[in-house]
């Protein structure tokens, strides 16, 4: 071996380990910006069967209710008009089902 062919051998092993080590920093990062979080509430989800975690939704959804109530408008208008349209197609079938 001469010296040029070891010197270009040692600049290969390099540059492979700087693109392995970016590699590797690249794929952490976009796992912790991305994945993490949806993993971590699909995880959540899957844990509501335990009795902690269900008292602790429990908690949540009443504390958020509480909240809701102590402002003056709970919804935006194009939220309430949504709601109010959906309640009327509902009520409508549910009295052509009560009619038949």
């Amino acid at each position: 071996m001469n010296k040029n062919s070891s010197y270009s051998l040692k600049y290969f092993f390099i540059k492979l380990f700087s693109i392995t080590i970016a590699i590797i920093l690249v794929l952490n990062l976009s796992y912790n910006l991305f994945l993490a979080e949806k993993i971590e509430s699909i995880t959540r989800l899957l844990e509501l069967s335990s009795k902690e975690n269900l008292k602790v939704t429990k908690d949540k959804i009443r504390k958020e209710i509480n909240d809701g109530l102590k402002k003056d408008n709970i919804l935006n208008s194009e939220d309430a008009e949504l709601i109010y349209k959906f309640y009327i197609k509902i009520k409508k079938e549910i009295n052509s089902v009560a009619k038949n």
